[in-house]
């Protein structure tokens, strides 16, 4: 008896907020036979997903994050590709956007590569999640003609951003935003102080979109002392650039500053 052909879908969960998965986000989550979850998905995903389903899939926790023990790569793809030749409905669950920073295209490759279809859903990716939890837009007419997404982090044996590079592109009118970069954080100010004033706006999110979202609003000239200040750590978005200027995002200057205070209590 030939084996009925498996498939394998890779879902954005988005930033954590069950609310803002997307509508075939939770079609391709119900739809799964195995389902393999990511560690930086929102606790609250899976069962928000899930709920009033009467078949329930075999869920596999693969911890992917940054600093930390972590499920190999090449493990996670080789059980996705298995799965799938097994007949298996595959649904690997990925917090952001699959396609932004959550290695979903080298994935893609692999499973295609196997002769294993793929489909891609996109998810609300950390970066805007952070933006909208201060109240600031990434472009703006009057701010920023563009963004940047950046990833802090160097892949083994790789370099780092050239970080004054980046500030001057920053400089012509462009909104930076960085993933990963908050163990590198004094590097990158740094960097980006060769190319950008030190009065630039500068925040930083953590867990954003979440119940226990915390944020810095600053400078560059101060983001690192102010961000070790408060406490906050990964997984965390750094946005630097003008559209930090906005109305919305000085509201918040009152929160940082309580939030730098009871870290030091």
């Amino acid at each position: 008896m030939k084996m009925e052909q498996g498939s394998c879908v890779l879902v954005g969960a988005g930033p954590g907020d069950p609310e803002l998965l997307t509508l075939k986000a939770v079609r391709a989550i119900r739809s799964a036979t195995v389902l393999l979850v990511d560690d930086l998905v929102g606790e609250a995903v899976v069962p928000h997903a899930l709920k009033g389903t009467r078949r329930k899939p075999r869920i596999v926790h693969v911890g992917k994050r940054g600093g930390c023990a972590s499920t190999p790569q090449d493990f996670i793809e080789r059980l996705m590709i298995a799965e799938a030749q097994r007949g298996e409905r595959v649904v690997r669950l990925k917090g952001g956007d699959p396609f932004i920073f959550g290695r979903g295209g080298e994935e893609a490759e692999h499973l295609r590569a196997a002769g294993v279809p793929v489909e891609v859903v996109h998810g609300i990716t950390a970066g805007l999640a952070a933006a909208g939890a201060l109240g600031v837009p990434l472009t703006h007419r009057d701010h920023a003609q563009g963004v940047m997404l950046v990833t802090g982090h160097a892949r083994a044996g790789g370099e780092a951003p050239h970080w004054p590079t980046l500030a001057a592109a920053a400089a012509q009118g462009l909104t930076l935003v960085v993933y990963m970069g908050i163990a590198r954080l004094h590097d990158l100010q740094a960097g980006l102080l060769q190319g950008l004033a030190a009065h630039t706006p500068a925040a930083v999110v953590q867990h954003a979109a979440l119940p226990n979202e915390r944020r810095v609003v600053t400078t560059l000239a101060t983001l690192a002392d102010d961000v070790e200040a408060a406490g906050l750590g990964s997984p965390a978005i750094v946005i630097v650039g003008d559209v930090l200027k906005g109305i919305a995002a000085a509201a918040f200057t009152e929160t940082s500053t309580l939030h730098r205070h009871s870290a030091q209590a």
